[in-house]
Parts: structure tokens; C-alpha cells; sequence
């Protein structure tokens, strides 16, 4: 697992292997019950076998453990070879490429292709056994962070990215651990580390929305002394707009929000919009979903189209 804060490590090696008669019961046939393996039949002497193997190493490593590889030559493995022809594969002609999963014959191929299908191929045969756990790590990681137990769901977040350094969700997670406890920092440092595939998804960006909120909520005053000003003076934007950014650091979203409509409704002009701007911000920090995104957003529209 990695430390917390750290960037995503390359995947684990160990991936890509020669295969023989001895170990290919442990190495293909039981190896395929978690994770596919895809079993490159080949010769020395087959020029084709020497163009697509380097194509299929690297489309598999670029996989990151989600498909394995192993690699027979028929040659030196030819009472394999020929128990496996019994069973029905088509090894008469090489190179042949078979992907196993959870014991069977899932997909398969011969001769040598291009790239592109090679690449394809491999997506297709990773995808066989889901996203590895994943999506309950992630579950898990966001239940602890809404539970406060930020560094166990940082360091589940950064597990994530061993397994998956684009995985967007994670990326985010571990942004928002970092607001959680209070390293604003660091959290913006991590932000500035996503690659060009994380730069946009919906779950950075929300990550970055919620870094700025946390920075504006820094600045924000008492509560107490803002509800005091908004009330002794309705018409004081600045007190309005400080007490919606305190209410929201608080985790009062919801009346954060009503407090920004107000000021939008009196004055959608004031300081550039600044009402509006700052209702998106919120919008955009909270799943689309959120029963408080959807009526502040239409709350709006309606203000807009009075």
C-alpha cells in the first residue's frame, strides 16, 4: 500500500512469464481464477511470433495487473501442445494467442495483428473480471473519510492509484483527504501532480472545488457575528456572501446555498456575479445528484428567468 501523500508507483512486476508443461497448471489454469491470463504459443523460428510478442508484453503491461501473461514455446513444450489440440485449441499454427479466465477458454487468436488489435484485445480479455475490487475500495474509502477516519481512507484512496493511477475517483479522494485534515497544501501540491488523462474529470475538478472553498473558509468569521451582521443589516452583500462561505465550511451546504440565493436574488450583479459564481462552486465540489445541487439549481433557474 502506498503512503499516504505519495504519487502513484508504476504496477508490480511479475506480470509477464515463460511457461512450461510443469507450471502451467499453477502459472494459466489456476493463476486464471482472479485475474485473466492470456497464453502466447510461439516458436524461435516463427517471424510473426517475434513481431507480436512485444506487442502483446506491452499491451498487457500497460494493462497494470489486470491481465497476466504467460508464454509457451511450443517447441520445447510439445507434450503440452499436443494435449492441449486434444482439448480442441487450434495450435497446428502459430503464433496462437489464448486468453484464460477462471480456468476456461475465453477468447482467442491467431496470427499477428496490428497494435490496435492487440490493444483491444487485452481491454476486452481485462475486463472479464471487473475492475478488480475497485469500485469497493473506493466505496469503502469514501464511507471512512465521511466517517472521519481520513488516513485509513487516504491510504485506501492511495491504494487505488497502485492499482490505477488514473482512476479519477481515487485522485479526488486523496485531494480530499488532504482538505479534511487540514493540509491545504499538500492537497493543492497533488492537485498540480495529475497527468493530462486526470486533468478535467468530474471528480478532480469537483476535488479542486472543494480545495477553493477550503481555502475561502479560512478567511470566513464567526458565525455567530455574521448571522449578527446579515441580520442588523439585509442589505450587507459582503457580510451575506462571508456568512455563506462560513455556513459551508461548517458542512451547513444546504444553508449556505439558501444564503447565496438571497444575495442573488437582491443583487445578481454585485462583484461580478460573485453569487452565482460561488453557488456553481458549491455545485460543482457536490456529486450532480445531491438533493441540494438539484434544488439549488433550479432555485436558480428560476431566479434567472424571473
Amino acid at each position: 500500500m502506498l503512503e499516504f501523500g505519495q504519487s502513484p508507483s508504476q504496477p508490480a512486476a511479475g506480470l509477464i512469464k515463460d511457461g512450461t508443461e510443469e507450471t502451467f497448471m499453477a502459472d494459466v489454469i489456476d493463476a486464471s481464477q482472479e485475474v485473466p491470463v492470456i497464453v502466447d504459443f510461439w516458436a524461435t523460428w516463427c517471424a510473426p511470433c517475434r513481431t507480436l510478442g512485444p506487442i502483446l508484453e506491452q499491451a498487457v503491461t500497460a494493462a497494470k495487473g489486470k491481465v497476466k501473461m504467460v508464454k509457451i514455446d511450443v517447441d520445447q513444450n510439445q507434450r503440452l501442445a499436443q494435449m492441449l489440440a486434444q482439448q480442441g485449441l487450434p495450435l497446428q499454427s502459430i503464433p496462437t494467442v489464448v486468453a484464460f479466465y477462471q480456468g476456461q477458454v475465453a477468447q482467442m487468436f491467431q496470427g499477428a495483428q496490428p497494435q490496435s488489435a492487440v490493444n483491444e484485445f487485452v481491454s476486452r480479455i481485462a475486463a472479464l473480471a471487473g475492475d478488480g475490487g475497485l469500485s469497493e475500495a473506493l466505496e469503502a474509502a469514501e464511507a471512512m473519510l465521511a466517517e472521519g477516519a481520513v488516513v485509513d481512507a487516504a491510504q485506501t484512496f492511495a491504494a487505488v492509484l497502485g492499482e490505477e493511477p488514473t482512476n479519477a475517483a481515487a485522485f479526488g479522494g486523496m485531494v480530499r483527504a488532504h482538505i479534511a485534515l487540514g493540509e491545504l497544501d499538500k492537497a493543492q501540491a497533488f492537485l498540480d501532480s495529475a497527468s493530462a488523462e486526470l486533468v478535467g474529470k468530474p471528480e478532480v475538478e469537483a476535488a479542486r472545488a472543494q480545495l477553493g472553498l477550503a481555502r475561502q473558509a479560512a478567511d470566513a468569521g464567526p458565525l455567530t457575528d455574521l448571522r449578527a451582521a446579515v441580520e442588523a443589516d439585509p442589505g450587507n452583500h459582503q457580510a451575506r456572501l462571508d456568512l455563506a462561505t462560513a455556513l459551508h465550511a461548517s458542512g451547513k451546504t444546504e444553508e449556505a446555498v439558501a444564503e447565496l440565493l438571497e444575495l442573488f436574488r437582491r443583487d445578481r450583479e454585485w462583484k461580478d456575479g460573485a453569487a452565482k459564481a460561488q453557488l456553481l462552486t458549491i455545485f460543482e465540489a457536490l456529486k450532480p445528484t445531491d438533493p441540494v445541487v438539484l434544488n439549488g439549481r433550479r432555485k436558480l433557474s428560476s431566479l434567472i428567468f424571473a
